[in-house]
């Protein structure tokens, strides 16, 4: 799970670059406002897997304890 989340922030990151890229071209506006709403959203799924809720654990943190079985 941790390979998928950094693959995701990493092509966050790529898709803002290039939205930025096209914006500076001057075409294909839509392209790029839709390149950093997908953005957006892909770095708000992270965060919903990684930032810990009022108790103080992770969604991600839970999905691996019930990966380890009981020793």
């Amino acid at each position: 799970m941790n390979i998928a989340l950094s693959i995701t922030v990493l092509a966050a990151i790529a898709l803002l670059l290039g939205a930025f890229v096209l914006w500076r071209r001057g075409g294909h506006q839509k392209q790029a406002f839709l390149m950093v709403i997908l953005a957006l959203i892909a770095m708000a799924n992270v965060a919903i897997w990684t930032v810990p809720d009022a108790e103080g654990t992770a969604p991600l943190d839970k999905l691996e304890q019930v990966d380890d079985p009981p020793a």
